[in-house]
């Protein structure tokens, strides 16, 4: 007779699991987003202001804090794209009124229609774009000097020829050229929420964050951009075409001007030939408030809308709150140092989660 032994194999262990396929967690997720500070500094702001200033939360106040963002996100969004890419472009803030002048110029004194005027005033913005783009990539130098001597250039000539064509340094009349009611419409007019008027600029301020985020995140060209702020040797080596790139951002920061103020001209239906001057900053400070490096490499374009608004918030907050507007320059002071530390802190473990 024979006897079956039947021997009971011990329990194998469970495979282990290659950490490249593990699903990250929740909060890996949220540190890899450039964004998320800026997002909880709104938070913070919209909390703290919503508590001890009244007016905040009305659909007055509310409608005045998101058209005091709206042209500052627009610019700051354009900016963000730049610094992505490594660069810098200190002539925005002249550029809006530069463009503005034009428009005003073609359609005051020479009596243009104003669709006109603002066609030959983005055309003019382009080419200035185009310009600072091709003289950093072409010369090697830093776009910080190249746009600075683009924003003495432009102030000079907005000065110089304001004067010599109205012997004043102001363009005025707007609402009198042919096309404004209609050019108006698209860039300067209201909407009504529970009976207050919201500026379109804030439409156009929405639009513009999401276009440029889809481009960002969607697109081949936004993985150029941050290729070409990370590593630009690097990334021209695997073909990425760096000038072309460089300069078309330029032209996007010039753009994204002309936008600017092409609303602001459309609705204040003047310009000084000194608007601007000063602005470039505000909109540098959004982008890093939002995200952005110095060093390039890294950022959100939404990051930078939301920067916008912490601005606005905070600028109208203060009013409301009946304080001395000089606590609004202490605040941004703070926000920017803030800001920094916060975004190199989530770079790097935003690296240690991507590996």
């Amino acid at each position: 007779m024979t006897t079956t032994t039947t021997t009971t194999e011990p329990n194998p262990e469970p495979a282990a699991v290659d950490e490249r396929m593990a699903s990250p967690g929740l909060l890996n997720k949220l540190v890899v987003r450039p964004e998320i500070g800026a997002l909880l500094g709104a938070l913070v702001v919209f909390v703290f202001f919503s508590i001890v200033a009244d007016k905040f939360l009305t659909t007055g106040g509310v409608a005045t804090w998101l058209d005091d963002s709206a042209t500052l996100g627009i610019m700051a969004v354009a900016v963000a794209l730049l610094m992505i890419g490594g660069e810098f472009d200190l002539s925005a803030g002249v550029m809006t009124a530069s463009t503005a002048l034009v428009t005003a110029i073609f359609a005051t004194q020479v009596g243009l229609n104003v669709w006109l005027a603002l066609l030959l005033s983005l055309v003019f913005a382009l080419g200035v774009g185009a310009l600072n783009g091709w003289l950093v990539v072409r010369t090697g130098l830093p776009s910080f000097i190249v746009t600075l001597g683009t924003f003495l250039a432009l102030q000079g000539l907005n000065l110089g020829v304001t004067r010599l064509i109205t012997d004043s340094v102001q363009v005025s009349g707007m609402r009198g050229a042919p096309g404004y009611e209609s050019a108006g419409f698209v860039f300067a007019s209201t909407f009504a929420i529970a009976g207050t008027p919201f500026q379109i600029s804030i439409v156009w301020w929405i639009g513009f964050a999401a276009l440029a985020a889809w481009l960002l995140t969607r697109t081949k060209f936004g993985n150029w951009i941050f290729a070409v702020g990370g590593a630009a040797i690097s990334a021209r080596a695997v073909g990425v075409p760096v000038a072309r790139t460089k300069i078309l951002l330029f032209m996007g920061t010039a753009l994204a001007a002309w936008l600017v103020g092409t609303i602001n001209i459309l609705r204040f239906t003047t310009v000084q030939a000194n608007q601007g001057i000063g602005l470039e900053f505000q909109f540098i400070i959004a982008a890093v408030i939002g995200g952005c490096l110095l060093t390039g490499g890294f950022g959100s374009a939404i990051g930078a809308a939301i920067g916008a608004l912490i601005f606005g918030m905070a600028r109208q907050g203060i009013v409301f709150a009946n304080w001395n507007s000089d606590w609004f320059m202490l605040f941004l002071g703070i926000m920017l140092l803030g800001a920094v530390l916060v975004n190199n802190t989530f770079r790097r473990r935003a690296e240690r989660v991507r590996r």
